[in-house]
């Protein structure tokens, strides 16, 4: 796939980067340092990886309702009774720390979605969830592309 993002004209490789980023099973931690790695300049890249991870966060904050239900029906078909090992980890994190803890080691831990989900069926309300999940995303956006840029040596420092 790198061969084909490397040839292709830089439109197409800011929409798969996009396009990346709002698949519900990745996060900037991936996406940024990818878009980076294909030699896209970094602000252009985490642009389109905040954004596309955004809109997933805010999808999610305004159809929670549909989604949960679509997601207890499809646990049931799979068998799945219990929480997954993301939820629980996810859960313990919500006991310790509450929505701002969550939101902020989200896209290392779980990735936003997932958080977004929990911190959702926890009872929290969307602009809660939304806004901490947005101020998370942003920060780490930065925090992945400044570190695929100068490498992550940078952190010996702080």
């Amino acid at each position: 796939m790198l061969e084909w993002a490397e040839d292709a004209s830089a439109i197409w490789q800011y929409l798969t980067l996009f396009l990346l980023a709002a698949a519900p099973w990745l996060d900037v931690s991936l996406v940024v340092p990818l878009g980076i790695l294909w030699g896209l300049p970094p602000v252009g890249v985490s642009v389109a990886a905040f954004v596309g991870n955004f809109l997933t966060i805010l999808a999610l904050g305004l159809f929670f309702k549909q989604i949960s239900e679509w997601r207890r029906r499809r646990r049931e078909r799979k068998g799945i009774t219990g929480p997954t090992k993301k939820e629980t980890r996810t859960r313990q994190i919500w006991e310790k720390y509450g929505i701002p803890g969550l939101a902020i080691v989200a896209p290392i831990l779980v990735g936003t979605d997932i958080a977004a989900i929990v911190a959702l069926s926890f009872g929290s309300s969307k602009f809660r969830v939304v806004g901490w999940m947005t101020v998370s995303l942003a920060l780490w956006t930065v925090v992945f592309a400044v570190g695929s840029v100068y490498g992550f040596s940078f952190l010996n420092f702080i």
